[in-house]
């Protein structure tokens, strides 16, 4: 484990000032293998349950995963300690409540630089094959974690300039070297970088989701969801809708990854939200897959997110830019967005690059009422309120058992 940490530190030390989640080599995206095949392999051990039918995560090279290490990691995740000025956590944009994403358009770093990109919802982030919107490369989640923590450009939670400042203040704390012993019981000191990653990492593979009504209708409770659910489910499979081909499986997204498949690959998709200048152009600013691969065919394209507790993750897409479900339902059934005034203008119904499964339908209201029912049956209530994910800091005194307080 430490010496995958140690290669990720070193990855971003070689980057220098440039953003990390900017192309380190060359792009590599290969098409996603069938959903769910090969699942007689072996799985890995997992130390925590899982919801019925789902498969085991995949864990990477050299990484564990313990209740030790998850727990730490859920301390660290809360901490605001963890950012360069002590003013932000992980959790200041991954909050639990709006399964773990933040509500706003784009967030803001610990030094008031705005980022590009919308928080995701870190729901089931253990069975992604690639971390992020659209980077290929970040296909762990220690890797993923390097961003928020070093990136400069923007800054995320400013930890560069400060690791051992950071390291001090955790070594100082009445509780935190208890928990990094136990969580790394064979390491002489603990208190480190690498250590840190993985326990972060650790936590973030706890935060499975799988007790949604819809999970409870598919074990067989007819009367989890409503009439208007379950006849929105049928127009959700359906292939005039086609939302499947994207939002499949367990994990309402095609882009997963677990023990039970041969190999990780990711799969991204363009779906029609600018089309600048006619031509498939998007945004300056954030361009997709094509920061990668330098395939025109690739810009706009980004990693269909999972589809589990939607309702509660608004603003939608990879720039924050659709408030409401009923308005993305509106882009897909027109099939494409179009942007009829301003900089980014164009139809992106006609963009060249869009996948063929936006290509547009006609719903009633009642049908749109349907689905949006279905959708909200996503939503998984317990995951939203587990007290093993919550705030640790926030827990009441008695139940903290000597945790150290936020500041």
């Amino acid at each position: 484990m430490r010496s995958l940490v140690f290669g990720l530190l070193g990855l971003v030390a070689a980057c220098g000032t440039a953003p990390i989640d900017t192309p380190v080599d060359g792009g590599l995206v290969d098409a996603a293998p069938p959903l769910d095949a090969s699942l007689d392999a072996a799985p890995v051990p997992w130390p925590f349950p899982l919801p019925p039918n789902f498969p085991t995560p995949r864990l990477p090279p050299d990484a564990v995963l313990t209740a030790e290490l998850a727990e730490l990691g859920r301390y660290l995740f809360y901490d605001v300690r963890l950012s360069g000025n002590g003013t932000q956590a992980c959790a200041s944009c991954h909050q639990q409540a709006r399964a773990f994403s933040d509500g706003l358009v784009t967030p803001t770093g610990s030094t008031g630089d705005r980022l590009r990109r919308n928080a995701m919802s870190l729901t089931n982030v253990a069975f992604n094959p690639s971390q992020t919107w659209a980077n290929p490369q970040a296909t762990t989640l220690e890797r993923q974690a390097l961003i928020p923590i070093l990136g400069k450009l923007p800054v995320e939670l400013g930890v560069a300039g400060h690791e051992q400042e950071i390291l001090d203040r955790l070594a100082a704390d009445a509780a935190y070297p208890a928990r990094f012993a136990r969580a790394f019981p064979d390491d002489a000191a603990p208190i480190g970088w690498p250590n840190i990653v993985s326990a972060l990492a650790a936590f973030e593979r706890r935060l499975i989701s799988g007790d949604a009504p819809v999970d409870r209708f598919r074990a067989g409770d007819t009367a989890a969801i409503s009439d208007a659910a379950k006849r929105g489910q049928a127009m959700f499979f359906s292939e005039t809708l086609e939302c499947h081909h994207c939002h499949n499986g367990f994990n309402f997204t095609i882009a997963v990854d677990h023990s039970g498949l041969s190999e990780q690959r990711s799969q991204f998709f363009n779906t029609g939200l600018y089309n600048v200048g006619g031509t498939g152009g998007y945004p300056a600013a954030d361009q997709g897959l094509w920061e990668f691969t330098f395939v025109d065919s690739d810009r706009g394209r980004y990693r269909p997110p999972t589809l589990r507790n939607v309702a509660v993750t608004a603003p939608y897409m990879h720039d924050g830019s659709i408030a409401t479900l009923e308005e993305v339902l509106a882009v897909y059934e027109r099939g494409g967005r179009l942007v009829d005034r301003g900089p980014h203008a164009g139809d992106g119904r006609a963009n060249p690059n869009k996948s063929p499964f936006v290509g547009g339908f006609t719903l009633t209201s009642e049908q749109r009422a349907d689905l949006l029912a279905y959708l909200r049956a996503l939503t998984d209530d317990s995951f939203l309120h587990d007290p093993t994910l919550s705030d640790p800091f926030a827990a009441p005194p008695a139940a903290r058992a000597g945790s150290p307080e936020r500041p």
